[in-house]
């Protein structure tokens, strides 16, 4: 009878799905916290866990755990390393927010050109005749690039296309042809792209300890640009991204995802007039987050019946190494 830890507060359907499993005893602990759920992982047999860390040691604490189920695709705060070590696979939803996720950069996208938080505010503080400084840009006839052409990524370029966008796309891991195949160009080396870009949307997951957008990427941008992120927290340099668009080298920014989260009261983006934010919401909709509850859930049980699909494991292969290796010992 397998004992579940639910590490975060999730949609009801997805609870209803555990519960509703014959011989399963769940634990939940709401808050989205490491030390919230720490003390649980000793009895627990699989883990679903939302954004919080999972790191070597809490993994060591946890004898008995044999699965862990992400509530999204993102893995960059759990120890893959020390899962493999051990065996345990790593399970991913499926494309349950591509929709969600995209809609939101497209929503930043309009909000950062039309200026949409900084009118309201004016508006509401009786600031009428602010409408006519023009600060505000159309996104008709301008040009994205797209970092990162996978779901997300595309589903962004289909819209940006019927807002009536030039749609590049840099994707070190996806072939040209594969991209020019969606009405995409296809761009091979970063910084070209970045500087014909009037806007960028990033989607590509955090890889190394440098940021990918820092003070020389942001150089080469033009200064009407927008840039935008709904992926990792890390991918941009925070402190040379507001020296650009404090100093006017940036026209603006949309950003869901933060380097520190929830940020300090003090962090001066939150004084940045031409950054619009969002608290890394971009896949929690209802409906989304209703999909991703009941696939992580899903993802649990089928693993304990034998029936979890390979392709939402994202350490498949050293799985695999680590039970060949076991049978050889």
């Amino acid at each position: 009878m397998p004992r579940i830890l639910v590490a975060g507060k999730i949609h009801a359907d997805g609870l209803a799905v555990l519960h509703s499993a014959p011989g399963v005893t769940v634990d939940y602990v709401e808050e989205v916290s490491a030390a919230s759920y720490r003390p649980f992982l000793a009895a627990a047999d699989a883990l679903l866990i939302r954004t919080q860390p999972l790191p070597a040691e809490f993994i060591a604490g946890a004898p008995q755990l044999k699965i862990v189920s992400r509530h999204g695709v993102g893995y960059d705060s759990v120890d893959v390393e020390a899962l493999n070590g051990r065996g345990i696979p790593l399970a991913v939803v499926g494309d349950v927010n591509s929709r969600a996720v995209a809609e939101h950069a497209a929503m930043l996208m309009l909000s950062a050109a039309r200026r949409t938080v900084l009118f309201d505010q004016k508006m509401r503080a009786g600031d009428w005749n602010y409408r006519n400084t023009l600060d505000a840009d159309e996104l008709d006839g301008r040009t994205l690039l797209v970092v990162g052409f996978g779901r997300i990524g595309r589903r962004l370029a289909q819209i940006a296309m019927v807002l009536g966008m030039a749609v590049l796309a840099y994707d070190k891991f996806q072939d040209a042809a594969e991209i020019a195949a969606a009405g995409v160009t296809p761009v091979a080396d970063l910084r070209d792209g970045l500087r014909q870009a009037d806007v960028v949307s990033l989607h590509v997951p955090k890889s190394g300890a440098e940021p990918l957008i820092g003070a020389a990427e942001l150089a080469v941008m033009k200064r009407s640009a927008i840039l935008v992120n709904t992926a990792r927290g890390g991918l941009i340099d925070e402190a040379a991204l507001l020296a650009a668009l404090n100093e006017g080298r940036l026209s603006a920014a949309g950003l869901d995802v933060l380097d520190s989260e929830p940020p300090a009261r003090d962090d001066p983006m939150l004084a940045c007039e031409r950054v619009v934010l969002s608290p890394h919401n971009a896949g929690l909709t209802e409906a989304c987050g209703r999909r991703m509850a009941i696939s992580a859930a899903t993802n649990i049980l089928d693993f304990f019946k034998g029936t979890l699909d390979p392709a939402l494991v994202v350490n498949r292969d050293e799985i695999a190494a680590h039970a060949r290796s076991s049978v050889g010992a």
